[in-house]
């Protein structure tokens, strides 16, 4: 098994350049940025306005890495000063251009172009809606729905009122970027369930994902899109806030400080390394045991292990190295080499291994097939003793809200004890973080935040049950 199927994966990531002469290229270093949201897709859209009345739009996209679908790109051919960027993930509706964001689509409105970080779990109820009323889908994507929403509305209102009533339609999360061709619209869900950052540049604004994607392009962070926030922002560079949907209880995602976000990243104001390690710590002080040295699951489990280590007064180590130049696809042994999908990318080191007690840090344990040849390549290894901790709590439900995630009969967690994994993954003990001691990781109070893979508590809801397998796979989570 490839070890990155037995790891959970966001769904895309987002970049908006707003008033900047290199917009689309901007766009795509904030794109390579944010590499780590999606890696299966890419794509920007530019807009140039030549006069008043007269705007273009421009896009290229493509499958696969950034660096694939723009390698030796000219970006001449994305004039303008304006655009916006997606990466995506492939889930259920496969790896397709016609799935790759953003979309642009002419519609009474004018023409836009929309990318979407989140998942709508009312899509396959719109889709039939919009299907019945004579709409025709050229993807699998939930976020065309949003398109054809927009198609439908009033095209005599203001864009932004129209949009918001295509907003109010929505169930579930989205950050949004909206691009016309005279002003960018940026959204959040009521619950703010996925991020979306604002920086300035050069008098310019951007929007990213994540504060890593301004770091880059020398960029200024301001501060979050707020929860249930829709931001209008028009050709001076002048914004402003609508908040359209009410009180709602705010519920960001609690697994980008676990593992989505670069670790270099603030997100919801926080900053995601200082958040990991504190977990590590946290998991420490709530699972000690006497071992020789502190190693890590790279890349996801390094700053927690570091946390761990610096509370348990252990040496950490890399006892673990990762191959970080693994491209995508690679041919594969038809027999002799065992374990080789995990072996490809990480490999135990007997030189710090050998004769020691090791306390071995993860971020998550999904199906559990991979940390059980983790722990044979660590013993294999040499190591006397292997103790596994997770930084997180048993992840026990799917998530719906824009994580490609197992059904809940898969997640390892939701049908067997934490006594049963240790003894399927094969370890001499295994502790998680409790949920009460991820929250005060996080500095902050149970709750807070959206937790539903460790609680089965979703503020947004879960989707309607789909009626057949083949509708079942027509979607897909962006």
């Amino acid at each position: 098994m490839d070890i990155r199927q037995d790891k959970f994966h966001d769904e895309c990531g987002l970049m908006a350049v707003w008033n900047h002469p290199e917009a689309a290229n901007l766009a795509y270093l904030g794109l390579y940025a944010q590499q780590h949201r999606g890696q299966e897709g890419a794509g920007v859209v530019s807009v140039k306005r030549n006069g008043d009345d007269n705007p273009h739009f421009f896009f290229h996209k493509g499958l696969g890495l950034v660096a694939d679908v723009f390698g030796n790109f000219d970006f001449s051919q994305l004039p303008g000063e304006t655009a916006i960027g997606h990466v995506r993930y492939t889930t259920a509706g496969g790896n397709k251009l016609a799935n790759v964001q953003p979309f642009v689509a002419d519609i009474a409105l004018g023409y836009v172009a929309v990318a979407h970080n989140g998942n709508l779990i009312n899509a396959d109820e719109l889709r039939r809606e919009l299907i019945d009323s004579g709409s025709i889908f050229a993807s699998t994507s939930d976020t065309e729905t949003i398109l054809h929403l927009l198609a439908h509305g009033d095209k005599d209102a203001p864009r932004v009122e129209t949009v918001i009533a295509a907003l109010h339609r929505l169930k579930g999360a989205f950050s949004l970027l909206l691009l016309f061709e005279d002003r960018l619209i940026v959204a959040r869900d009521r619950h703010g369930l996925r991020p979306l950052a604002i920086g300035e540049l050069n008098g310019g604004l951007v929007f990213a994902s994540e504060t890593c994607a301004f770091d880059l392009i020398g960029a200024k962070y301001i501060r979050d899109v707020a929860v249930g926030e829709v931001v209008e922002v028009f050709r001076d560079g002048s914004m402003k806030s609508y908040f359209p949907f009410g009180f709602s209880k705010e519920a960001p995602c609690i697994f980008e400080f676990v593992y989505f976000a670069r670790p270099d990243s603030n997100v919801f104001g926080k900053n995601v390394y200082k958040l990991r390690k504190n977990m590590g710590a946290e998991l420490e002080r709530e699972n000690i045991v006497a071992a020789d040295l502190v190693t890590a699951v790279p890349d996801s489990g390094v700053a927690a292990a570091i946390g761990y280590a610096e509370a348990a007064k252990l040496p950490y180590e890399m006892g673990l190295v990762r191959n970080h130049y693994v491209g995508r696809t690679f041919i594969e042994p038809k027999q002799s080499i065992r374990d080789f999908g995990v072996k490809i990318k990480l490999n135990a080191n007997p030189a710090i291994l050998a004769g020691k007690s090791i306390v071995v840090v993860d971020d998550s344990i999904v199906r559990g097939t991979t940390s059980r040849k983790l722990v044979a390549m660590l013993r294999q290894a040499g190591a006397r003793e292997v103790h596994l901790r997770i930084s997180s709590p048993p992840t026990t439900d799917p998530c719906y809200y824009g994580i490609d995630t197992p059904d809940k009969h898969d997640l390892i967690a939701s049908k067997h004890s934490v006594a049963e994994i240790a003894e399927f993954i094969g370890v001499d003990s295994l502790a998680y973080l409790s949920l009460e001691g991820l929250y005060r990781a996080v500095e902050s109070t149970p709750g807070k935040f959206c937790d539903a893979c460790f609680s089965g508590s979703y503020p947004a809801g879960t989707p309607v049950a789909i009626n057949s397998k083949r509708q079942q796979m027509l979607f897909e989570r962006e």
